[in-house]
């Protein structure tokens, strides 16, 4: 019996060790950068590019953007959750693309919704959070420096990033040709700016810190507008339920076919 549990133990340690040792190798595939704006703001970001030295074709750029808990100036924080699915050796083969993957500030938010009313229902500010404006500069600068398919800009995030998803999309309708928004939420009056970007919605149905009524909202109203919103909800999955979209090949596989109509 102890030999066995040693062999466990080992055998744990070695799948522990492998696997923190794919991470790193994964993480050390994005640039580390600072985007600094002309008003003297900046923005911490990492990149990722699928491809070196490539001049006769063009990819990609998925925007992916954290949740609350990853906030701060460490540059390192962004690439926890979620953003590695899309950098597996699986997906580069299927669908090379470039990743942006900005770290917003401590007590600053992707979105910039205020919530009216008795039932606290969400409505745009006037004017973007300082992270997305400064996103959406970056944006442009990527787009000058690398070979990026302007036709096929993706927009994701979970939570914190969820609202942000949906807050681009509502600012930025003519951007984007295609938004998967995990666990988010947005103003439902801004649906038909963006009513023609094929979206695809997540959430989890025991989500106990982001109702899944933000997300249902949402979805009636674009529906409401004629579009066709994607909706999947998981039973018996939490808040976390970035973890069962990225994972979803399908969903990858229904991103990277979009393509921003002229």
């Amino acid at each position: 019996m102890r030999n066995t549990v040693l062999k466990t133990l080992v055998l744990a340690s070695i799948l522990l060790f492998g696997t923190s040792k794919k991470v790193r190798a994964q993480v050390s595939l994005f640039d580390k950068n600072i985007y600094a704006s002309k008003t003297g703001d900046s923005l911490p970001y990492r990149f990722f590019s699928p491809d070196y030295n490539t001049t006769n074709r063009k990819y990609p750029l998925v925007i992916f953007l954290h949740g609350s808990g990853e906030r701060g100036n460490n540059n390192e924080a962004q690439l926890k959750w979620g953003v590695m699915n899309f950098v597996s050796n699986e997906n580069m083969r299927l669908h090379p693309t470039y990743i942006l993957a900005p770290q917003c500030p401590e007590n600053l938010t992707w979105d910039n919704i205020e919530l009216n009313g008795k039932n606290k229902e969400h409505k745009l500010a006037a004017k973007p959070s300082l992270p997305m404006k400064l996103l959406i500069e970056l944006i442009k600068e990527c787009v000058q420096k690398y070979p990026i398919d302007t036709n096929r800009i993706y927009i994701t995030g979970l939570s914190m990033g969820g609202y942000g998803t949906f807050d681009a999309l509502e600012r930025y309708p003519n951007l984007f040709a295609a938004a998967v928004p995990v666990c988010g939420g947005g103003d439902t009056s801004k649906a038909k700016l963006f009513a023609h970007v094929p979206i695809w919605i997540f959430h989890g149905a025991e989500d106990g810190a982001v109702p899944t009524s933000h997300s249902q909202n949402m979805l009636k109203a674009l529906t409401d507008q004629g579009a066709y919103p994607g909706y999947t909800q998981f039973p018996e999955i939490g808040h976390f339920s970035w973890n069962a979209a990225y994972s979803n090949d399908l969903m990858m596989e229904w991103l990277f076919k979009q393509t921003k109509k002229p």
